[in-house]
């Protein structure tokens, strides 16, 4: 995927559908799928688990639909539409406390 310019969609048709994908539900992590995305996305999976809620974790990896949101620094997390942080990858315990509200 390009950061400027047009996006070639033959090559990657999975970046494409995710505009089509509301995240205004659930928990979704935003970032480009770098180690820290994948370390918030597994934090944040453990801190759900350790609290007893069973919800989907998803991870949006579109840089355009991820800004449209505000968020300009990942890796993020946005909880049924609210970005509760971004640029950091937060303890377990923390998401805990965030996510048990």
């Amino acid at each position: 995927m390009l950061f400027f310019g047009k996006k070639n969609k033959e090559a990657a048709p999975e970046l494409e559908a995710e505009k089509d994908v509301p995240v205004t539900q659930g928990v979704v992590v935003m970032g480009g799928g770098c180690a820290k995305c994948d370390q918030l996305e597994e934090a944040t999976q453990k801190a759900l688990s350790e609290l007893g809620l069973d919800r989907e974790v998803r991870h949006l990896r579109d840089f355009e639909v991820i800004a449209s949101h505000g968020v300009l620094s990942t890796p993020a997390l946005m909880v049924d539409g609210k970005v509760l942080f971004q640029g950091r990858v937060p303890s377990v315990k923390e998401l805990k406390e965030l996510l048990g509200q």
